[in-house]
């Protein structure tokens, strides 16, 4: 989820996230985790282990997805990912849906 400011909308954050923000917390599913103090979305993303992390240069926040126990992720599923290959064609990470994949990042910083 990416937004260009950190007052957003419950329902924002259930059209982006799936979680639905309910008077008994933050819901999907059959899972539902108390947000003490009402809907925020700093607290929200902290209770559910979303990172929240901050690009000032174009005044956006990157925040999700969830963790929940901080330690897995809740979803296997990736987002769609286009790269050029070696020879400039485009593939899709979506051409090896039903394969198990392993992806590697690597960031100098």
């Amino acid at each position: 989820m990416l937004v260009d400011s950190l007052d957003v909308s419950p329902a924002r954050f259930h059209a982006d996230t799936g979680w639905e923000i309910k008077p008994e917390g933050a819901c999907k599913g059959d899972l539902c985790l108390p947000l003490p103090g009402g809907f925020s979305l700093t607290d929200a993303a902290a209770r559910l282990g979303m990172a929240v992390v901050e690009e000032p240069a174009h005044g956006l926040w990157a925040v999700g997805p969830e963790s929940v126990t901080g330690r897995a992720l809740v979803s296997a599923e990736a987002p769609e990912l286009e790269l050029a290959d070696l020879d400039g064609r485009p593939w899709r990470l979506s051409s090896l849906r039903g394969q198990k994949v392993v992806l590697v990042a690597w960031a100098p910083y």
